[in-house]
């Protein structure tokens, strides 16, 4: 994840699950097992996941059908609690490597590959905001997504 004009940490492997972790239930939710399963297969995905893969790699894993719509429902948890971000584009989800910090998504979406790269620029971020709230709209969760080629792909 690129293009940061703001100073947060970055987390990876066991310390991106405990990360994600601490994240979760400092705002009060639980960290079940299956909570856990999904942010462990989420977060070993390099390109977006969606819940279909998520619940087919964890129905192979654990010996029994997990189902989409549990992983959906759990998915939503984790977007709601900044573990997960989004890409809209896709139905499909990525695991925010850097849990505590709150900010608006941009992802550049490879059209051929499938990359998704998230690119924190909060001047971008802000202006959005801005023009959201000059037209009387309170902006929510801003997203955008660039879609074209990646440096690999083109």
């Amino acid at each position: 994840m690129g293009g940061h004009d703001h100073k947060h940490h970055e987390h990876s492997g066991d310390n991106l699950v405990d990360a994600a972790r601490a994240a979760l239930t400092g705002a009060g939710e639980q960290w079940t097992g299956l909570r856990a399963d999904v942010f462990t297969e989420l977060a070993r995905h390099d390109k977006p996941a969606s819940a279909y893969d998520i619940a087919d790699n964890l129905s192979r894993s654990r010996g029994k059908r997990v189902a989409p719509n549990s992983v959906y429902r759990i998915l939503d948890l984790f977007v709601t609690n900044n573990l997960a971000l989004r890409v809209e584009s896709a139905n499909a989800y990525l695991a925010n490597s850097h849990p505590g910090c709150l900010h608006d998504c941009i992802f550049l979406v490879c059209d051929k590959c499938g990359e998704a790269t998230h690119v924190d620029q909060d001047e971008i971020a802000r202006s959005v905001r801005s023009v959201a709230q000059d037209c009387s709209f309170k902006a929510e969760r801003p997203i955008i997504e660039v879609r074209g080629l990646c440096a690999a792909c083109s």
